[in-house]
């Protein structure tokens, strides 16, 4: 896997006549690799790669790279590098300057041989990440299949009378139960505070006739699930039933319009025509989606501001909300692959028209 994702990643150097890459972002490396590492460093020339790391790594690096020489570090990578480098006749090195703070990039350059450029090349690995294989798939949908039992772990789970926090308790038993990480903190936001899409977990009671919003993600071998639903306690008033209808019916216009070739923001802009329709376009404050993989967020953005098209074999997630000020918010997230003609709802069996009713 690693030796064809490097050779398929060399195939750009020619664009910008590079010599080799250096690659830091730990997801990145990954892809390429297969390892997981941080703090480490991955330099891809015209026939090998070097992965420059220090002894917290080494060793077990050496045990899983395959085709790939390991640099032990005993000073700072950029030192190493750079020394290593003087030695060899690379003159032109590409690099993603996003991953780099402005202090850590002078110090490389500063170090740098004499006659070597560094030449930004961004989202070169980003552009090889965004489409999925069928490895990567399965560790996807592995990942949301797990996801999904927890959202049915929490529909037998939760009462009126628990607090945010104690929701929070549960979800990570289940996830220690089933040994696995969740992909980032959870949002678990009960009634008012639904109305923050990216609340904060408080002590809140969640009382009868709440609405409660959690939105999770779990991780298989650095693959990334993210999905969000609606939970109701007692019976569903009328104000939320038609809410939650709204979203929902404009997260379906969407999917409609999902498949090879078709702009990001056609996509943005079907679902929030939908919910022009029932006057609360203006409640809908964030992009439709985004890509997941190796991170959370990865290209491409769903968002009416965007130029890019969506490709066959992308995994998106598909997520409108609306959230009312100081009375509730809903947002439903499902995650979808783009396919040639359509696309593939990968949490089918989890789909609901209406929220999750609780006793």
């Amino acid at each position: 896997m690693s030796y064809t994702r490097i050779q398929k990643f060399r195939r750009c150097f020619s664009k910008r006549n590079l010599d080799a890459y250096l690659v830091v972002h730990d997801a990145d490396i990954r892809y390429l690799t297969g390892f997981h590492a941080q703090e480490s460093w991955l330099l891809v020339d015209c026939a090998r790669a070097y992965f420059f790391t220090d002894s917290r790594y080494a060793q077990e690096a050496r045990k899983h790279l395959k085709g790939i020489t390991v640099k032990e570090s005993r000073q700072p990578l950029r030192k190493e590098l750079c020394q290593w480098i003087a030695g060899r006749s690379l003159k032109r090195i590409g690099f993603d300057e996003r991953h780099f703070s402005v202090f850590a990039l002078k110090e490389l350059k500063a170090y740098m041989p004499k006659g070597v450029r560094l030449i930004a090349m961004n989202g070169v690995l980003e552009r090889l990440r965004i489409l999925k294989d069928p490895g990567e798939l399965a560790e996807i949908k592995h990942a949301l299949a797990l996801n999904i039992k927890a959202y049915q772990y929490l529909r037998r789970v939760l009462h009126p009378g628990m607090r945010e926090r104690d929701v929070l308790a549960k979800l990570s038993d289940f996830s220690r139960k089933h040994n696995i990480e969740f992909a980032f903190n959870p949002i678990i936001a009960s009634g008012p505070n639904s109305t923050f899409p990216h609340a904060q977990i408080t002590d809140r009671r969640i009382l009868a006739k709440d609405i409660l919003l959690v939105d999770m993600g779990m991780e298989i071998n650095g693959y990334k699930s993210d999905l969000t639903r609606i939970f109701v306690f007692g019976t569903i008033a009328p104000s939320v039933e038609r809410v939650y209808r709204a979203v929902y019916e404009a997260q379906q216009e969407a999917l409609k319009g999902i498949k090879d070739g078709v702009l990001v923001s056609a996509v943005d802009e079907a679902a929030r025509k939908s919910l022009k329709k029932q006057g609360l376009e203006k409640h809908f404050t964030h992009s439709l989606g985004h890509g997941v993989g190796l991170e959370i967020h990865e290209p491409p953005r769903l968002s009416v501001k965007s130029p890019e098209r969506l490709q066959a074999g992308m995994v998106v997630t598909v997520e409108p909300g609306v959230y009312l000020k100081n009375k509730f918010g809903i947002r439903i997230e499902d995650m979808v692959l783009v396919t040639d003609h359509g696309c593939e709802v990968l949490s089918q069996s989890l789909l609901s028209s209406h929220p999750f009713l609780l006793k």
